[in-house]
This record gives C-alpha cells, sequence and structure tokens, in this order.
C-alpha cells in the first residue's frame, strides 16, 4: 500500500492541508499512519471515497458536526431527515434573497427616477401608468400634525404591512392622498398613506390606480407641500382641466446619505385629469 503524505491527499482532492487536520481533530477523516516523531501524516489512496463524501454532503449545505453525527449513526433515515431540513432552509434562502434583490432593485430606480426628475417647482403634464397601492386609513388629518407624528404613523403602517403579509420593502416610499372633492375644493385634508407595491404583489387589501394623465409637481419636502398643492391648484384651473381622481402626494426618493435628524425626501406632487373639450 502506498502511503500518501498530508499534502498529496489535500493535492489529489483539491483541498486544503488545513482542512485535513480538521477533519483529523473532529474525527471525521482519520490518517492511517501519524509519524510519532515527526508528527506527519499519512493517508490511504482509498480514503478519497470517504473525503469525496464529506466534501458532497458539505456542497448540500451540511455542517461537519452534521456530517459526523451521520456517520457515527450510520442511519440513511437521519441522514434523509436532515437533507429534507437542508433543502426547506435553501428554500427559504433563495425566497429571502428574491425579496432582497427586489428591494435593492427598488431603490435604484429610486434613484434613477430622482436623478432624471426636474427640479424643484416644476409642473409636466404626464401619462402614468397603472399602479398597484396597498392603502390604509387614518383618523386623523396628517397635515394637522408634525413630522413626530408623521414617523409614528409610518410605523403603524409598517406593521400593518407586516400584519397582512405585504413585504416591507414596498415601505420605503410612502405617499398620502386627498379626496377629490377636497381638493376641489381647497381642503387640505388627508386620512390615507398608501405605499405603492409591484403589480406580482397580491393580497386583498390592494387597490388599483388606473392609468391617466396627471398633471405633476415635483417637491423637495414636506415643508412645501401646501404651498405647492395650492399652486397646483391654480394650475389646473388656468389651464382648464378636471380633475378626475384623488390627488396623490408620491415620494419619489428617501435621500439615506443625508445627515438630517429628519426624513429627506422628493416629492412627486399628481393629480388626474382630463382636458376639457371647447
Amino acid at each position: 500500500m502506498k502511503k500518501l503524505s498530508i499534502g498529496q491527499m489535500a493535492k489529489m482532492n483539491n483541498t486544503t492541508v488545513q482542512a485535513l487536520r480538521l477533519y483529523d481533530n473532529m474525527d471525521l477523516l482519520k490518517p492511517i499512519e501519524v509519524n510519532n516523531e515527526s508528527g506527519y501524516r499519512y493517508y490511504d489512496v482509498k480514503q478519497c471515497a470517504q473525503l469525496d463524501l464529506i466534501h458532497y454532503m458539505k456542497s448540500t449545505g451540511m455542517t461537519l458536526k452534521e456530517i459526523k453525527h451521520v456517520f457515527e449513526e450510520e442511519d440513511f433515515t437521519l441522514l434523509n431527515n436532515v437533507l429534507h431540513k437542508h433543502l426547506s432552509d435553501i428554500d427559504q434562502q433563495i425566497q429571502d434573497l428574491k425579496v432582497q434583490k427586489k428591494a435593492v432593485r427598488r431603490i435604484i430606480n429610486s434613484y434613477d427616477r430622482y436623478l432624471k426628475s426636474p427640479q424643484d417647482g416644476t409642473i409636466t403634464l404626464e401619462y402614468i401608468s397603472e399602479r398597484k397601492i396597498y392603502p390604509s386609513k387614518l383618523n386623523i388629518n396628517i397635515y394637522d400634525y408634525d413630522l413626530e407624528t408623521y414617523e409614528s404613523i409610518l410605523k403603524d403602517l409598517k406593521n400593518e404591512m407586516v400584519k397582512y403579509g405585504v413585504d416591507e420593502f414596498y415601505y420605503f416610499n410612502a405617499g398620502t392622498t386627498i379626496n377629490k372633492d377636497e381638493f376641489i375644493n381647497k381642503h387640505i385634508v388627508s386620512n390615507e398613506i398608501f405605499v405603492f407595491v409591484d403589480q406580482d404583489c397580491t393580497s386583498q387589501y390592494l387597490q388599483i390606480l388606473p392609468s391617466n394623465m396627471y398633471i405633476c409637481m415635483y417637491c423637495d419636502g414636506f415643508d412645501n407641500e401646501k404651498e405647492y398643492i395650492y399652486r397646483l391648484y391654480d394650475e389646473i384651473k388656468k389651464r382648464n382641466y378636471k380633475v378626475i381622481g384623488d390627488y396623490i402626494c408620491e415620494v419619489l426618493t428617501e435621500f439615506m446619505v443625508s445627515n438630517s435628524n429628519k426624513r429627506e425626501m422628493y416629492l412627486r406632487l399628481q393629480v388626474p385629469v382630463a382636458f376639457v373639450k371647447n
């Protein structure tokens, strides 16, 4: 029988000397001989089969401790149960990564829209496609309160979303609405907060905002929103548009790089309108 040094064994099996020493210390793969004077370890080439099995089981996500337990018990039922558990864990990890990917993409899109948006105070007329939202009713007029109350409302919204199975990463871009009749009568009253969700999001609590032409105004923060709402109202009158839906304040992005102690946001104020035929 030709003995292999630990270095030869490692090279033959595309592993490291450190890994083989660890397997030895854990009684996972013992060398056939250890030189008492030098401490050198030697292996039999036939041990490559067991080393292959260790590597294969590691590739499934099993820990060395689990592999050792399976070897000691020599129980196929135990191995099967362990592998089923790892399969379930892998499915959950895949799902978690998909959610993370959507969250990252959503933030990227948010900043991309901000970078391509017009400057503060600009009024535009835009066609906006159908959107899906998760709305939440409030028992107060949000415009009567300060940012501290707003933060509390956001936390309640986040907890509500989790309760009803709506991914909380949508919480990043919350918005508010003003009922059409309130807006037409120039009453700045909002008792609804919402978040936009992706089209593939499913929940019985979601609503659809239909595609429409919207007159929009860009705003660099909530401090200016009330003033801009009146300017938007005046512009609608000036252009002789007909308001056909609720006013929407959409948070295009939150500035994560801001050193401010309050939320720094860029908003798109929007009202669905129709053209009045002469």
